[in-house]
């Protein structure tokens, strides 16, 4: 991911349910890094995807109508985030979700707080994404994918799960250029403050 210094708001703590809701309801997520104690960010330039603003290109599209995969919900949480963990990441080495926020979200889960979104494909696992619900604004984490569109899809899946919902963005935290090509975007840190503000005070009930 690119970010800076200036992105790092806290050092330390731990990853209990409580010490992450209350990180999340402020806009910080953490970010572990090897040798380094617990590192929480919140982006002074913090990607975001409107809805109404998505994008979806010819290839996805024609992928999308020709689909042979089966999505869910939060029916494999669990075994979404380890393959999330077990991605290769281009200009990475090893990956950020350690084995103590992969029990972290697992127990998040657990108490309704984050949710998976599972495609299926001859009843394997092919793809998939993960994220928190902080009180009806959703900030997505990770995703993986065995076969080709099977993440994409999973998130369009989501995004239409979201919007019968009543929301209308979703936190990408740091853009990519996937994200950039669906139509995300960057706001500031002020800015995404203030959508997370107004979005929890609408008492969505995304899941």
């Amino acid at each position: 991911m690119s970010t800076s210094s200036d992105d790092i708001v806290a050092l330390g703590g731990n990853l209990e349910p409580e010490t992450l809701r209350e990180a999340y309801r402020n806009g910080v997520f953490p970010w572990p890094a090897d040798d380094l104690p617990l590192l929480w960010f919140c982006p002074r330039e913090r990607a975001i995807l409107e809805l109404a603003r998505l994008h979806v290109g010819r290839s996805l599209a024609r992928a999308r109508r020709q689909s042979r995969f089966t999505f869910t919900i939060d029916a494999a949480f669990a075994r979404v985030i380890a393959q999330c963990a077990a991605e290769p990441r281009p200009g990475q080495d090893g990956t950020w979700i350690t084995d103590e926020m992969i029990e972290a979200y697992v127990r998040m889960h657990e108490l309704g707080f984050a949710h998976s979104v599972e495609a299926w494909l001859d009843g394997r696992l092919v793809g998939g994404l993960y994220g928190v619900d902080t009180d009806g604004a959703f900030s997505a984490e990770s995703m993986f994918y065995h076969e080709p569109y099977a993440s994409k899809l999973a998130l369009l899946h989501l995004t239409d799960h979201l919007a019968s919902r009543g929301a209308t963005w979703i936190d990408i935290q740091v853009m990519t250029p996937h994200m950039e090509r669906l139509g995300a975007h960057d706001v500031t840190r002020r800015e995404f403050l203030a959508l997370l503000r107004r979005t929890r005070a609408r008492g969505l009930r995304l899941f």
